[in-house]
This record gives C-alpha cells, structure tokens and sequence, in this order.
C-alpha cells in the first residue's frame, strides 16, 4: 500500500479524464476522492471514436471488457469528398488493421465509455465522488495539498491532479495561459437508425470533407443509432463554450457540398454546439505534488478523434510511473509529465494540421485528394503506427 494512502489523492473533475485517474491510482491503492462541478456523474456528448491505442490502455486500467461490450467495430475509416462525393481515402479496419496494432478500432457513445470507467471505479473501494464541488484553487505543502472549492471547503489530500477540462481550474494557476478559441464550430447530434438514410448507414467511421466544413457520421449503440458532427469555420467571433444549436445556422455553411451529403443536415431534431478551442502545447504541467492530466493537460481539436484517447493514455501512463516510481507521488508526477509532453505535443499540432486537410478548398483540395491516392492499407497503417501502436509495457520515458 503506499504510503500516502490515509489520505486521498484529489482529483478535479469527475469526466473520462477524472475517472480514469481515479482509477489508475486506485489499482495502485491510494485513496481517491473525485470532486465533479456537476449535480451528478456523468457525461454530456454524442459519439466518440476509439482507436486502438484508447483499447490498450482501457486494458491497462482493467476495463477492456467493459468498454468493448459496449463499442461497435468498424469495417473501415473512410474520407469523402463532400464536393464531388468522390473517395479520397479508404482504410480498411479488418483482421490485418487488428493484427498490426494489437486491437480494433471502434465507435461508442460518449456515456458509455464513461459508464465503462464507472463501473471499474466502483469496483474498488476507497474512492469517494462528490458532486456539486468546483474547484476555485489548491495549496501545497512537502507533504500534501488543500483543494478549495466554490462554497470554500478544504479538502486535504496527499496530491492533486487536474482533470478539470479546457477551462482548468488547476491549470489557470499553475501555468495562467490562454486559451486558443479556433473559429471552429462543432455541432453534434444522434440520430436514430431508421432515419438514417439507407445509402449512407455505413459501418465505417466517415468523413465527408468540404470548403471550410466537414461531416462526420458513425453507427452507435449496436447500429441502432448514428452519431453526427458537422464542423465549420464561423463567421462570427467565437468564445468557448456549449450552447443549442439552430439547423438553419448549420444549413447557411454548407451550401457547396454534394447532396448525398446534404441530406444528413436535415436529420437531427436538436442540435449541441461547440464553440471548440485548445491551447498551445507547453513544456511542463506538473509542480510538486499538483499534475494536470486529459484536456486540463493537452487540449485538442477533434479532427484526430485522440481527445478521449489522450486522456485515457494519461491515466495508464500515471499508474504505470506511480507503479515505476514506488508509488512516490511528486517522482510519479514527474515521470509522466516527461512520458506524455512531446506525444501530447504531437497530437495537438498535428490535429490543427488535419482540419486544414479537412476543410480545404481551391488547389489545397486537389493536393488533399492526391496525398493518399495509391497508398495500401499496410501504407496507413505504418503512418498511423506511432499513434495507434501505443503500448502500455513502452509508455515510459526511456522505456
């Protein structure tokens, strides 16, 4: 048992990222007590994407079965051009995708993968979720930490790690940068089966990319019902944040796409929107006995679909460094720091770079259309190997 484990480590925010955590640490034996700004546990969204770096570390958090019993498997991740309706890429998703990186690649609701890290939370005993608790700011010491909320308790613990979101609360004062709002608007829906056009109800991950937009549309549930995220540049000036959304909105941006691609805006009987940003990527996010971790640590744009998979390989890579370092937290903290910065780095400057890809226009879509033309499948997978061939027994610094 560690040494701390009278007293539990902290954790700010109770989504994927924040139970994760809790759980990494609890199979390490540390007491965890989760503070979530929410009235209850749980998570809001649609669909998520899962490639198989996100299974590997469900896996090494001990809810792979779990969050497998509640994904669907993909036949294929395929890019359309919502112009012309033409095929601009193709990856297949079968037994050689499987066989390369060790596990499938997979769609499941947002909740569920939430519900998957419940379930192995509450499995274990010693952590505690506290609802209806933000975290204002926390105090350290040589030997632990005193986390204040918004109706002013403290609450001791041995550390703290920030899962807290791309509005961190932990973060603003560690580090104090800005947020990077992108222009980019999402908006995101479900949609039920037997509304889903027949000539699109693919079992595959797609993207329809067009003119300063793109959708995106994927099966959940067993197929029985469709995720659908259509993205586009806003014209206004945007600030970060979640409000509903208006179709006619949606429809004033996607006046130069094809119709087989239309037809899906005209589906959905309510819409989220996201006003998205992420933040510049930094050299260090931990101090002492405080560490950040999932979007509070590295957020990103959504055209990787690596958020949720991010923040899970950070909680397996901590309870891999905590299990390393003998469960000494500050040496912990800093070896997953060193472990994460520069692949975390990776992702969220390369995410940037996907959305232009995705929304280009005039010669940039023609030069998009032909960087893949050609390429095997073997070709995708060996430039998707140092994403999706994460493993849990290399996920150290040095390792």
């Amino acid at each position: 048992m560690p040494a701390e484990a009278g007293t539990p480590v902290i954790v700010a925010g109770g989504g994927i990222g924040g139970l994760a955590a809790a759980l990494a640490l609890a199979r390490r034996g540390f007491a965890v007590k989760v503070l979530e700004q929410a009235a209850e546990i749980g998570e809001i969204g649609a669909g998520v994407q899962l490639a198989p770096n996100a299974f590997a570390a469900f896996d090494a958090l001990g809810v792979g079965q779990q969050a497998r019993g509640r994904a669907v498997f993909n036949e294929r991740m395929v890019m359309m051009d919502a112009t012309d309706a033409s095929t601009v890429a193709e990856i297949p998703l079968g037994d050689a995708f499987r066989a390369r990186f060790g596990n499938p690649y997979a769609v499941i609701h947002r909740a569920d993968v939430h519900q998957s890290l419940l379930d192995g939370v509450q499995a274990h005993g010693g952590i505690e979720l506290l609802t209806s608790t933000r975290v204002l700011h926390a105090e350290q010491s040589a030997d632990g930490v005193t986390v204040f909320d918004a109706l002013g308790r403290g609450h001791r613990g041995a550390a703290l790690i920030g899962c807290d979101g791309v509005k961190s609360a932990v973060r603003a004062q560690l580090v104090g940068d800005p947020v990077r709002v992108s222009g980019h608007v999402v908006y995101r829906a479900v949609v039920d089966a037997a509304e889903f056009p027949k000539d699109l109800a693919w079992n595959a991950a797609a993207v329809w990319a067009g003119p300063d937009c793109h959708l995106v549309h994927y099966p959940l549930r067993g197929g029985e019902q469709y995720n659908l995220v259509v993205t586009f540049h806003s014209r206004e000036t945007e600030t970060w944040g979640v409000s509903e959304g208006s179709q006619d909105e949606v429809l004033s941006y996607f006046g130069g796409i094809c119709d087989q691609a239309r037809q899906l805006l005209h589906l959905p009987k309510s819409w989220k929107r996201w006003a998205t940003a992420d933040r510049t990527p930094i050299e260090r996010w931990s101090e002492g006995r405080i560490t950040l971790l999932g979007d509070a640590a590295h957020p990103l744009l959504q055209y990787l679909a690596q958020g949720a998979c991010m923040a899970l390989e950070d909680a397996a890579t901590l309870g891999e460094a905590l299990r390393v370092c003998g469960d000494d937290l500050p040496a912990a903290f800093g070896l997953y720091e060193r472990s994460r910065i520069t692949r975390t780095a990776r992702v969220v400057l390369l995410t940037r770079e996907m959305g232009r890809l995705y929304h280009a226009k005039g010669v940039e879509r023609r030069v998009r259309n032909d960087l893949w033309k050609g390429r095997t499948p073997e070709g995708f997978y060996d430039a998707l190997e140092w994403l999706y061939g994460w493993r849990i027994e290399h996920c150290l610094a040095g390792g």
